[in-house]
């Protein structure tokens, strides 16, 4: 027969002190006096009687549901091929577990279709929100900033005053571009990570353009082509720059998944990565380091992005003094072979 359950009323009788002053402990309720030395005693006998509160009871007693919601802007299929994700999750994760709280994890395509994610919050499923990947064609975040219900963004919304952690797109794409023009390029195709309505894409390709307006290079519309997240996406993309009449000799990629299939295509048409085209990423996935040619890339701080999403969210829910609600993250290029950088420069 398995061992009953503990139950709070165990926990009072060894620790000495009432039912309530156990259960306002262990659901972590705010507002509360109890000395550091009880809470400590109530604490040390629960984790010795291995008991675990009950979460619909928590939320009774607390008001809160104790979990997060980490809503991602893509499709399920998109999601399992994202190769960035798991170290951004493995970052909210860790610190949703350091304070107290859990993650449930829900994706959806289309933010603009009537209910795509609000019944999490409607429906009282969670605390909070990150949101990751935020487009600017969404109309519930305006609602849920003026309800003040805690959100936090993995990216951002320029103007929306929605709390963010994110990097300098335009910066990053920029220095990217950058690199490639002090190699000796001037005729650069670009290739979006997804559709500009994501804002992330549409600041990387404003970076790109900054780069070549600096260098006084002319912008030409049909050097960029849009991917959507996936590697067929860049394949089908750099095939179009492939059928060009002017080929261009180098591309940048704002998503190193999407350069993956770019670099397929390349390789399809006999072409030699970087002799004949040049070819630069963006996040630096663990795979860049190891397709042929290895990929030059923007390094992200994928871990810092969701640990630092979910610690402000946290901070947020418990009405903690926050001083920092816009948060922009350091990038590094990492140069190798797929650029070019190694070889003789051109003229």
């Amino acid at each position: 027969m398995p061992r009953p359950r503990p139950t709070q009323r165990q926990i009072a009788r060894e620790a000495g002190v009432s039912r309530t002053t156990v259960s306002l402990v262990l659901n972590n309720v705010p507002g509360v006096r109890i000395s550091p030395e009880t809470r400590q005693r109530i604490l040390e006998v629960a984790r010795r009687l291995n008991y675990y509160p009950d979460a619909a009871a928590r939320t009774l007693v607390s008001g809160r549901t104790h979990t997060i919601g980490f809503v991602l802007c893509q499709s399920p299929d998109r999601v399992f091929a994202d190769a960035f994700l798991p170290e951004v999750l493995r970052g909210v994760g860790d610190a949703v577990q350091e304070n107290g709280f859990r993650v449930l994890i829900h994706s959806v395509e289309d933010v603009t279709a009537p209910e795509a994610y609000i019944g999490l919050v409607r429906e009282k499923h969670t605390d909070g929100i990150i949101l990751s990947g935020p487009r600017s064609d969404d109309q519930e975040l305006p609602r849920l900033k003026a309800e003040g219900f805690p959100v936090v963004l993995l990216g951002q919304l320029p103007g929306s005053g929605i709390p963010f952690v994110d990097v300098d797109n335009v910066g990053a794409a920029k220095q990217a571009v950058e690199h490639l023009i002090g190699l000796g390029h001037r005729r650069i195709g670009m290739i979006t990570n997804a559709p500009l309505e994501y804002t992330a894409a549409r600041d990387r390709l404003v970076g790109y353009r900054q780069a070549l307006e600096e260098a006084g290079i002319q912008f030409d519309e049909r050097l960029v082509c849009y991917g959507d997240f996936r590697e067929e996406s860049g394949c089908i993309a750099m095939e179009g720059l492939l059928d060009l009449p002017r080929t261009p000799t180098a591309v940048f990629v704002a998503s190193d998944l999407v350069a993956f299939g770019a670099l397929v295509a390349i390789k399809k048409r006999g072409l030699r990565i970087p002799h004949d085209i040049a070819l630069v990423g963006f996040d630096d996935v663990r795979l860049a380091h190891y397709v042929d040619p290895p990929l030059t890339t923007v390094r992200l701080p994928a871990y810092d992005l969701g640990y630092r999403a979910a610690t402000l969210l946290t901070q947020l829910i418990g009405s903690d003094p926050v001083e920092e609600q816009e948060i922009l993250l350091q990038t590094e290029l990492v140069v190798r072979q797929s650029c070019g950088a190694h070889e003789s420069p051109r003229t």
